[in-house]
């Protein structure tokens, strides 16, 4: 994109461009550069990219979330509401902590988020045995395809014995998850509405019962502790309970799986960098946080302005809708030094690859988690992995507004 050059509309910042999947670094820059907030009135649509402007709305704990709430010009925005057919928003509740404004996202999210973060906390063990099994199904291989081994195999096993699920039914699980997560994507095909109302119709009556079966018979789960939080006097309905349940295993499978499958890439392509992590595997923790930085599975999330205010000295208006780069502000050379490079022991690396302020993912301490060991076991177990072909372009996924690979082909 020339600099004199008119800016891409926002259907074009996906990748279902391919030119914007191939590399959306470079038009990312370019946008920051020169159209920091960019209009894009057939969306109906902000798109703002400097880390600056992005870090202040998504900590401004004064705008909202829910798309309802967004003018009718929003379109792009309120496309998003119309995962209420076939979805547990047919329910009664209000839906996803994804997409709510408090109170009801307080009085959801907090009871939840504790009982997850205690989870989380002593579910190491439970990690360790998980991306061992995946490693121990290709140990012996000269080759795998790393996503379906284990980037997403790991995630959707983790959370699903979090929750509780019987094993034998992760096949289901994973693809109820591929299929529900749909419901995040405004430009979906008629396939993936097909996909996602399956999903949903099947998801949601198997969470229900799973919810009525952990109150006759307790387990050592997630879903035994909101059943008992619920018993407490916690103002929560069984909507509340599926809908979110539901959110957290799609959530927790589909980036994750992308955090994984994108930081392995990263350190095949970086040898150097891989040996600073083989040499101190201490660094993992950092290393995690620069893959999150250079190569985050999530594009973009949203705001709806809630009074009169200005972005970088462009007014917007309340109820009109901001779309912010993640992808940008993470590479903002404002921010980060030499932002292009792939730096395990980067100093200083304020990331939003999980957004922030009210709405950060509620999930990023387990995908952490899953990430460190994970990536780390990989490189333990295979010490000589290598790209199958080196000069091969990456197979990127083409669902919008996130970023993950659909295959990656290893040696070991």
């Amino acid at each position: 994109m020339a600099d004199d050059a008119p800016p891409p509309r926002v259907l074009e910042l996906t990748p279902l461009n391919p030119a914007f999947r191939e590399d959306p670094y470079t038009v990312l820059a370019n946008l920051r550069s020169h159209h920091p907030v960019m209009r894009d009135d057939l969306a109906g649509v902000f798109f703002i990219s400097r880390h600056e402007d992005v870090r202040g709305i998504l900590t401004d704990l004064t705008l909202w979330r829910d798309p309802n709430r967004a003018e009718p010009a929003a379109v792009l925005t309120r496309r998003i509401l119309e995962q209420e057919v076939g979805d547990t928003r047919e329910r009664d509740g209000p839906g996803s902590i994804l997409l709510m404004d408090d109170p009801d996202h307080a009085r959801i999210r907090t009871p939840l988020a504790q009982a997850l973060y205690k989870r989380v906390a002593k579910c190491r063990p439970l990690v360790e045995e998980v991306v061992a099994e995946a490693l121990d199904k290709v140990d012996g291989h000269e080759s795998f395809e790393l996503m379906a081994a284990v980037s997403l195999p790991v995630p959707v096993d983790v959370i699903a014995r979090i929750l509780g699920v019987d094993h034998t039914r992760l096949d289901e699980f994973r693809d109820w998850s591929e299929g529900v997560i749909q419901s995040l994507n405004p430009l979906r095909t008629p396939a993936q509405t097909e996909h996602m109302v399956r999903a949903s119709e099947a998801i949601g009556p198997f969470m229900t019962d799973m919810l009525e079966q952990r109150r006759r018979a307790p387990e050592d789960d997630l879903v035994t502790d909101m059943a008992q939080i619920q018993a407490a006097g916690a103002d929560l309905s069984d909507a509340d309970l599926v809908t979110n349940l539901i959110a957290l295993l799609v959530a927790g499978n589909l980036t994750t799986t992308d955090l994984i499958g994108n930081g392995a890439r990263l350190f095949l392509l970086n040898p150097g960098e891989l040996d600073k992590l083989k040499a101190d595997p201490s660094l993992i923790g950092a290393a995690v946080e620069e893959v999150l930085r250079y190569e985050p599975p999530v594009d973009i999330t949203g705001r709806i302005a809630s009074r009169e205010m200005e972005v970088h000295g462009c007014p917007v208006h309340a109820t009109q809708s901001l779309l912010v780069s993640l992808r940008g502000a993470n590479r903002d050379p404002e921010v980060f030094e030499d932002p292009e490079r792939f730096d395990i022991t980067r100093k200083k690396s304020p990331h939003v690859a999980f957004g922030g302020g009210a709405h950060i993912c509620i999930g990023a301490p387990l995908a952490r988690l899953e990430a460190q060991v994970a990536l780390l076991r990989l490189f333990e177990r295979f010490p000589n992995l290598r790209l199958a072909d080196p000069e091969a372009k990456a197979e990127w996924r083409t669902l919008p507004f996130f970023r993950g690979l659909q295959h990656l082909e290893v040696k070991t």
